[in-house]
């Protein structure tokens, strides 16, 4: 009976784990990238990037920002470097432990902490100064919300990308487009 208890337990906890850690995979012109995401540590913006994610609204847009040794930046602009209209803010989470590590994903937002909606980046440096610090304009940091599980190599590859002026933006945009052909929700491998 015993054995039987701890069975249904492990089986109750693995189910719980896999519904914690929702994943969402990006496939790119140049490979794919799976995201683990943590709503446990960044609730509304999970939250805020799944609706995204849902909605179809990352399919066809680009990493317009790369810049080698920091970070890739997307899902803002489309292929024509338009900026796409997006859903409301979502508050600031940084302050939930993580960290800008390599391989994490982050929302990127604008001076105003509080203004991140769909556009994220992928860490390719340790970027400790983007780290909550303090609940102040300069200190809030930027909210860490998943990490890269598998396609590192693919991340590296568009981080090492020649760039170029393109579009509204003076540098640091890929001279070979980077476009995210499809971003979806993906069960856990088991």
């Amino acid at each position: 009976m015993r054995q039987l208890l701890f069975g249904l337990w492990a089986i109750a906890f693995c189910v719980t784990a896999q519904a914690a850690n929702p994943q969402v995979e990006l496939q790119t012109n140049k490979g794919t990238i799976v995201i683990e995401l943590y709503p446990d540590k960044a609730p509304a913006t999970v939250e805020n990037f799944l609706r995204y994610v849902n909605a179809g609204y990352y399919n066809g847009t680009i990493f317009h920002r790369v810049i080698p040794g920091f970070m890739i930046q997307g899902g803002g602009y489309n292929k024509a470097y338009d900026k796409k209209q997006t859903n409301q803010p979502v508050r600031n989470e940084a302050d939930n432990g993580l960290k800008n590590e390599i391989g994490t994903v982050a929302m990127a937002r604008t001076n105003d902490p509080h203004s991140a909606t769909s556009q994220f980046f992928i860490n390719v440096a340790n970027n400790g100064f983007l780290d909550y610090r303090s609940p102040t304009t300069r200190g809030y940091g930027y909210t860490v919300f998943g990490k890269v599980i598998k396609g590192m190599g693919v991340v590296k590859g568009i981080a090492n990308a020649p760039t170029s002026s393109a579009g509204p933006f003076r540098k640091d945009v890929p001279v070979d487009m980077v476009t995210i052909q499809q971003a979806r929700l993906v069960e856990k491998a088991k």
